[in-house]
Formats: structure tokens, sequence, C-alpha cells
């Protein structure tokens, strides 16, 4: 079974999760990236150092407007201009810096998204193969998410509010005294403390609600995928049952959340008024006692609202940026997965050649696990040019051959030569790039006929595209459909029939004309009509290329030069057709098996 991967491993701490961030977020190399961050810093300070200016300002205006003063009108009127310039450039700069950092912003998103997708294409088949795709996408998606909302409020408020806290506290300290500095730290720190400790206790229903999102999502988009199994045994209500079972669990830590969000907010609401509360209270009576004015008590009112009004928000923003960063720590640690098939320093790409490759197992030994041995010495060679075919019952590791040579996985001993080097010498790419494959079941993309013939060499012409279909014998088969080689071929490729889908295989691999064919049950699911078509092609296809062929029936690897019979991951025979068959071995045997199910079909169709 599957496990989602929200599930699977342990949660990184924020401070982790910050600090990965933040080596994606300097642009390495990119000096008008620097630059354009520098000054998104600059014009938050400057911003900042405005905004505080304000209320200095205004208590002056206030002071000059009093009745003593009422007579110099000058004064107050180029302090109310001082004001107004103040907040101008407080809204000026600040709307700078966004602008500055919706660049840096949007391309981390871009740059951390791409590298997640190419480092999944990177790891093994053994870790797709344990993973399901919706929740890898959803990781992906709430991961950028996370990021836009982190950057946002973290250098849009945490970082503007904190620095004009400080900004503050010092002000009072000078123009007052420390207690006024003291009152205010501790509420704006209480209020703070608070949060943050709430909010980490609150995260853990976050976080059930991503694993319970992706389970969701991961079972509706492979219970569609799956449309046509589900119909064919009425099992809609077994699917509706098992969304459902996510879904519940997904509503009930959404209430949790909810729940203890509304008591964060009232904790948070009763700090703020105690704190404004007292400090107005030592304000009041200095006003009283010590000669306050007027304007030095709307001085304290003022900074305190103009923080507070942010700090009211710094909950709300704590918790966005918590949730950011719940939702990041899925992808990092996607992008801190290590991969398990990597080149070595010293690999080398493949000769380039047109000529057909050689290919040797020299005691090849493999297992999925150490409990699940598939292959036990394993040595054959195939010339340039010939053809090897591989039969054997089902289980026996015909397929496992394939991933091997691929290096999807890496033999536990033993040696795979290509062109007489080891492959663990030579480089991923060019590897994969000599070697072409014809699966037995050919996935399509969601696009067009010709987009999927040319995945086999992005970039051909129409005509070579048109000429591969026509070896592949589907050519005229496109040509009738009303939109020829645009026509969309569905959800995998669902919208054609097998054969056609198989076809479309074949010119695909032609197009790519690999020095090395591996045809892997490639007409095991077809009729028997189909599977006489589809070979006519395949005969195209390997005329002067090495060809290791992978087969369950034997009817399509007679003309072999050579037939290994793969038992229990052992080659128990090898030889030519006429050569097994006077055997009368395990080759013969399942050749009269064959043989007889065939003449039961022929009577049957009779």
């Amino acid at each position: 079974m599957k496990t989602v991967f929200t599930m699977d491993t342990p949660p990184r701490s924020s401070l982790a999760t910050i600090a990965t961030l933040l080596t994606w977020l300097w642009p390495r190399g990119d000096w008008r990236g620097q630059a354009r961050i520098l000054l998104a810093l600059a014009s938050l300070i400057a911003a900042k150092v405005a905004a505080v200016l304000v209320p200095v300002y205004y208590s002056r205006a206030v002071d000059l407007l009093a009745p003593k003063h009422g007579g110099v009108l000058m004064v107050p009127v180029a302090l109310i201009g001082a004001y107004g310039l103040a907040r101008i450039a407080a809204s000026g700069f600040g709307e700078w810096r966004d602008a500055l950092f919706a660049r840096i912003q949007q391309r981390t998103v871009r740059r951390v998204a791409r590298e997640t997708f190419v480092h999944l294409h990177r790891l093994s088949l053994a870790f797709h193969l344990d993973r399901q795709t919706g929740g890898l996408a959803r990781a992906i998606d709430r991961g950028t998410r996370g990021i836009e909302q982190v950057l946002r409020f973290a250098v849009f408020n945490i970082l503007p509010t904190l620095f004009e806290v400080l900004l503050v506290t010092v002000i009072l300290w000078r123009m007052f005294d420390w207690r006024f500095a003291a009152v205010t730290f501790f509420a704006i720190f209480a209020y703070i403390g608070f949060t943050l400790l709430f909010t980490n206790w609150r995260v853990k229903f976050r976080r059930t609600m991503n694993a319970m999102d992706s389970d969701a999502q991961t079972k509706a988009l492979d219970s569609l995928l799956n449309f046509e199994t589900v119909k064919y045994f009425g099992n809609e209500a077994l699917e509706t049952a098992r969304y459902d079972s996510a879904l519940a669990a997904y509503e009930r830590a959404a209430v949790k959340s909810q729940v203890s969000l509304s008591a964060l907010n009232f904790g948070q609401g009763t700090i703020i008024a105690l704190g404004l509360v007292a400090v107005m209270l030592m304000a009041a009576n200095d006003v009283a006692h010590a000669g306050m004015s007027v304007g030095r008590f709307v001085l304290v009112n003022t900074y305190l609202i103009q923080l507070y009004q942010p700090l009211n928000f710094l909950g709300m923003v704590y918790r966005e940026i918590k949730q950011g960063l719940v939702d990041m720590e899925q992808m990092f640690r996607l992008l801190a997965e290590r991969r398990a098939i990597t080149d070595r320093p010293d690999a080398r790409p493949l000769a380039v050649s047109t000529a057909p490759a050689a290919l040797a197992f020299q005691s090849v030994r493999f297992g999925y696990g150490p409990d699940r041995m598939v292959l036990d010495d394993i040595s054959f060679t195939l010339r340039p040019g010939a053809t090897l075919a591989i039969v054997g019952p089902t289980g026996s590791g015909k397929s496992t051959i394939t991933r091997l040579i691929f290096r999807f996985y890496e033999a536990n001993a033993g040696r795979i030569l290509l062109d007489g080097a080891d492959i663990r010498d030579l480089t991923q790419e060019s590897l994969r790039a000599a070697i072409g494959v014809v699966p037995q079941d050919t996935v399509l993309f969601n696009d067009s006929i010709a987009y999927n013939i040319a995945y086999g060499r992005v970039g051909a012409s129409q005509a070579e595209i048109e000429r591969a279909a026509e070896l592949a014998q589907i050519h005229d088969f496109i040509a009738r459909l009303p939109q020829g080689y645009a026509t969309r071929v569905g959800e995998r490729g669902l919208k054609l029939s097998g054969g056609e889908r198989q076809r479309i295989a074949i010119a695909r691999t032609i197009l790519k004309n690999p020095r090395l064919l591996i045809l892997d049950e490639a007409t095991s699911a077809l009729d028997t009509a189909t599977e006489r078509d589809i070979n006519a092609a395949l005969r195209q296809l390997v005329e002067s290329r090495t060809t290791l062929v992978i087969a369950h029936r034997l009817s399509t690897v007679v003309d072999a030069d050579e037939i290994i019979v793969l038992a229990n991951g052992t080659i128990a025979e090898r030889g030519t057709h006429r050569a097994l068959l006077a055997k009368s071995g395990l080759y013969a045997k399942l050749w009269e098996i064959q043989a007889n199910q065939r003449e039961r079909e022929i009577l049957g169709a009779g």
C-alpha cells in the first residue's frame, strides 16, 4: 500500500524552514537582485522613520494651537505641512518597498518550485512508487503559496512592525521617562509572547488539516484517474466513503483550529486593552500633576494606537506565517530527499554513435529488498544489431531487467555493460538517450497526437513526425481524424484504443532513433489481430537495431537470435526457438500451453 507523503516523515522546525528559505531568497551571483533587496530594506526603514515622526508633528501642532499660543498661526501651518509630508513619505516609501520586493518574492517562488519539480524527476523510481502523485503535487502547490505568504507577511508586516516598536520605545524613553517605555515594551512583548506560544500550540491542527487535505485530494485524484475501473465494479459508494472519511478528519481538525483561534483572539484583545489603559492612566496623571502638555498626552495616545493597529493584526500575521511555514516544510523536505541513483563524479557521457549498441549482463544480482531477491547471477551478451528475447512465467524478473538497464535501480552485484562500459560509469542522461522502449502499458500525455509522437525527439519537424507515424503504420488513421495530428488523446491517452496508443508509442520510439531498443511486453495486452498489425510496425522499428524483447507471448520471439528463459530469477534455459523446443524443457512446456490457448481462441471465434 502506498503511503501519503505528508504523514511519513517528522515535521521540520520553523527555524530550519526559515533558514532554508533565506538561502533561496538571496540571489547568489545576481547583483541586480541583491541591490533590489537592499533597496527594499532601505525603503522599509525610511517608511517607518517617517511614520514615527507623524505623531511628533501632530502633538506639537496640538500644543501650538492651545489657547495660550492661539495667536501664532504660521508655525502650526508649517507643522501640519510637515505632518502631511511625513505621512506621504511613510506611504510612498512603503509602496516603493512593496514594488521592489514583488519581483524578489515571485522570483524566489519560481526558483523553489522549479527546483522541486526538477528534483522530483531526479529521484528514483522507488521513491515515486512509494508516494502518491496527488500528495506530491499538493505539497508543491501549498509550498509555493506558503513562500508567498511568509515573504509577504514577514517583509510587509512583521519586520516593519518590530522596527517601529523599537523606534517608539526609544522615543518614549527619551521624550518622557523609562516608565512609559517599560510599560509599552512589556505590553507589546507580552502580546507577542502570548501569540507565539498559543500559535505554536495550535500548529498541530494545521498539520493535521494538511495531511487530511493531501489524503482527500489523493483519493479523489486516484479515483478520477481510474474512472473506468470504478464503473466496471460499481464501487462509486466505496470511493465516496473513502473520500468522505478523509474530509471528515479534515473537518474535525478545522473545527479545533477555529475554536482555538477564537481563544487566541480574545487573549490578544485583553493584553492590548490592559496595556493601553495602563499607559493612558500614567499619561493622564502626568497631565494633571506633573505639567505634561495636552500635546504630549496626545503623542502617547497616538503612538500606542499607531503601534496597536499593526499589532492587532500581528496575531493574524503570525498565524499566516506559521501556516505558511507548515506548508513550506513539506516542499523543503522533498528538496532534502536524497537521490538513490546519482552520477559518479567522474561519470562520462556515452559516445555519440549511430551504430547499434552492444549490451552485456555479467553475474547480475538484484532484489527490491533483503527478503525479496528477484535476479540471481544473470549473465548474457547481446551483440550489436542482434535480437535477444527474455521470456518466463509472471514474476520471474523479466521487466526488472529493463529497469536495471535504465538505471531506475542499481544492481546489488555484478555489472551491466553498454558498448563495453559499465553503465554506472556513464551519465544517466547519455545512457537513457541511447535507449528506446516500447512498454506494455503505453501512457500518453493529455495533449495532441503530434506532441506525443514528438516527445521522442523534442523539436522534430512535422515531416519527421509524419514519417515516424507512417513507419508505425498509424499515419492513415491519424489523417482520417477531423483534427489530424492536432487531435487530443485525453487523460493518459484513453480516447484511443490500446492498439492506437501502442502505435503512437512505436512512432515516438522510431523518432528517438535509439541504438538499443527494448520491447517490454509490447503486445501482450492486445488481441491477436491487433498484435499481428503491431508486429508489422515493430519489424520496421527493430530493423538494424540491437533489440531486447521482454515477452510473455512466445509467438512474438520465434525469430530472435537467442531466447533466455527465466525462472525464479535465474536463467533456466537459453538458445534459439528450435533448439529450446527440442530440449522439451520449460520453454517447450510454455509453448505448448500457449499453443493450446491460441487453438481454443480460434475455435471459440469460429
